[in-house]
């Protein structure tokens, strides 16, 4: 049962993405090339929500659906960060796509988005093998 109800919502944020434009290759290029607003305000809407919603939670001590404490460790920063950031910028600003809308745009018929996903596995697998030897 908890696999329907994780597609059903999978599927409704999908469709989100598809009918806002958020997956759409064309606007990920406007974003970059500093076009347009559209993606700007919608990412900055979502860093703000975001915000809000981790102020709630440590506010009022919500807990998980487990149970558990909901905390959000803090990490230190460090030159790796700067690194996998630049990298991935440039595999978005390449493919108009970062690794949430991949399936929304294949899932809307855009299949060059599947050397999109191509990617993105083959990027996560080398950061596994070569993990431990990366900056931190």
């Amino acid at each position: 049962m908890n696999y329907f109800i994780t597609t059903i919502i999978g599927v409704y944020f999908g469709i989100v993405l598809v009918k806002s434009e958020v997956a759409s290759w064309f606007r990920i290029q406007s974003m970059f090339k500093f076009d347009e607003p559209h993606m700007f305000l919608i990412i900055g809407s979502a860093v703000i929500i975001g915000l809000i919603s981790v102020q709630i939670i440590r506010r009022f001590d919500i807990n998980t659906l487990n149970g558990k404490t909901a905390a959000s460790p803090n990490k230190d920063f460090n030159k790796g960060t700067i690194i996998g950031g630049t990298l991935f910028g440039m595999g978005w600003a390449t493919t108009g796509s970062c690794p949430g809308p991949i399936y929304a745009q294949i899932g809307n018929g855009e299949f060059v988005a599947f050397s999109s996903l191509i990617g993105a596995i083959c990027g996560a697998s080398l950061y596994e093998i070569f993990r431990l030897r990366l900056p931190h």
